[in-house]
């Protein structure tokens, strides 16, 4: 099971301009074939339809681990999407047209489909599906794939950060590029434990260090791509079986955390009445709140 806490990975900024291409871009990071719905449920899969938990539990308990944490880069990239369409369209009544500049922008589902908010496509709009997830039931091949994948995440992470200067996207975009990083190295050094081939060799993939990034290289000076999260209070432990030893980039020890990073507040979206979301009015929000109190016997 996966407890739940009411918190980002990191603090995004506030907008201070919209952004509606720039967030159908940011959807590939989401929805994509090598987005973080794709990593997000190719681990959970393969941790759910793990064959000997126990004995080979280093392995599970990493893949398990990386599955939590890929439930917040999901959540990330969402909320990321948000704040960059918020601020798009203006309130007016319907004959005014307050929507009609939706018309001409990339993604017109993000205001048809979503009332400016994020969904699980790609940057084309093309929804994201189960035949992205892969889970051959061989340890060393699910390994293999695992660290492909994330070596394209990284990719394509790359490239939206070149496409978009927008400060919540690079925020984002650079945290992500960190911690892709960390799991790359993991699922690298877990083929190394299980096959004895040192795949780390071939690090980084695309062959551009973060620091080349700025939203990345202060991610990387805090020490981020060198922590690895258990995700739990009390399990996953032997994830620190794997994940040890020094950096295969800059050398710097690795360490695990019990637990998760303390995390930021979530972005609380304002309403939109143009696109009558979320549909309660001031007197819709009284009322509910009379019926909330009487409820609760006040």
């Amino acid at each position: 099971m996966i407890k739940r806490f009411n918190r980002l990975l990191i603090e995004l900024p506030k907008p201070k301009y919209a952004d509606p291409n720039a967030a159908a871009a940011v959807q590939e990071l989401l929805g994509g074939k090598f987005g973080e719905m794709s990593t997000l449920n190719n681990y959970m899969f393969q941790s759910f339809n793990f064959r000997q938990k126990k004995k080979l539990k280093p392995f599970y308990d990493l893949v398990s681990s990386i599955t939590a944490e890929e439930f917040g880069h999901v959540e990330l990239v969402s909320n990321t999407i948000n704040l960059i369409l918020s601020g798009s369209t203006y309130p007016a009544p319907p004959d005014a047209t307050p929507m009609q500049g939706a018309k001409d922008k990339r993604n017109s589902q993000h205001f048809i489909q979503t009332a400016q908010t994020s969904y699980p496509f790609d940057s084309m709009g093309k929804p994201w599906t189960g035949e992205n997830v892969f889970n051959s039931g061989n340890l060393v091949l699910d390994l293999l794939h695992n660290f492909f994948l994330e070596c394209g995440a990284r990719t394509h992470k790359m490239r939206v950060y070149e496409m978009t200067d927008h400060p919540v996207a690079r925020e984002m975009i650079g945290y992500l590029l960190v911690r892709g990083g960390v799991h790359v190295v993991a699922y690298a050094k877990a083929l190394e434990v299980i096959t004895g081939v040192d795949v780390g060799k071939m690090l980084p993939i695309p062959n551009l260090d973060n620091k080349a990034f700025a939203d990345a290289k202060k991610f990387e000076d805090m020490g981020i791509h060198l922590r690895l999260y258990t995700f739990s209070d009390t399990d996953y432990k032997d994830i620190n079986k794997i994940w040890k030893g020094q950096h295969p980039i800059d050398g710097q020890p690795l360490k695990v955390f019990d637990g998760m990073p303390s995390g930021s507040p979530v972005p609380d979206l304002e309403e939109i009445p143009e696109e009558f979301a979320p549909g309660i009015s001031k007197e819709d929000f009284d009322e509910i709140a009379k019926r909330l109190m009487r409820s609760a016997g006040i």
